[in-house]
């Protein structure tokens, strides 16, 4: 059972209550992975504009660049990647076209072109290790073989890796090593989410996020 690895109000996606695999596929252990992207009412970007339709844009105008991401448990930090730019964000359809052809060339590319910058935490009391990727460039606060207690912060959210805004991603898997391991079923507790806009809040001891539910940290 994991804690929320984030602060505020969050939009789940790609959400594995709605389907498994919850990426569209079992590779590099994403079976029941999770994103999750920062939030101010549904509003994801400070600015929404002709750029926004039409082209990239700057990812310092997105809510969740530069968040701070939590461990999500206690455990031990196993694998550090850091390095990788932090990409312009791609909202417009038009944006999305060229990175979209580009994308088996950076399956080929190994863990740093598909996660970014992340961190591999060993959880704790059970051989099971999670994922958290897209982390900004130069913001990982942990190394390799240092113990972390749930809640530590991390690094900062940011655009690395196969990433098309700001966003973090999550995941379990049975090995340190994504490219080798099976990915794990994994629930939170003690969050509170809202199911539609404007809607009242619903507390959740223990659960998977629902697709486009907006959530945060109890």
């Amino acid at each position: 059972m994991l804690t929320l690895p984030i602060r505020g109000t969050w939009l789940a996606r790609n959400s594995p209550a709605r389907r498994v695999p919850s990426h569209g596929t079992h590779l590099f252990a994403t079976t029941y992975a999770m994103d999750f992207v920062a939030v101010r009412g549904r509003r994801t970007a400070t600015t929404r504009d002709w750029r926004s339709l039409l082209a990239t844009e700057p990812v310092e105008r997105f809510f969740a660049f530069g968040q701070p991401i939590l461990a999500p448990a206690a455990g031990r930090v196993v694998s550090v990647h850091d390095g990788e730019a932090d990409h312009v964000a791609r909202r417009s359809p038009l944006a999305r076209v060229p990175y979209a052809l580009t994308q088996a060339s950076r399956a080929r590319g190994g863990a740093g072109a598909l996660a970014g910058n992340h961190v591999i935490l060993e959880l704790e009391g059970r051989r099971a290790y999670v994922v958290l990727a897209h982390l900004r460039a130069g913001s990982i606060r942990v190394g390799e073989g240092e113990p972390v207690a749930a809640g530590r912060e991390l690094a900062d959210c940011g655009n690395s890796g196969n990433s098309t805004q700001p966003h973090l991603h999550i995941q379990v898997m049975d090995s340190a090593d994504p490219f080798a391991a099976r990915g794990i079923p994994m629930s939170f507790r003690d969050y509170r989410a809202w199911r539609r806009p404007g809607g009242p809040p619903v507390v959740v001891d223990r659960g998977i996020p629902q697709e486009s539910e907006v959530v945060e940290s109890l």
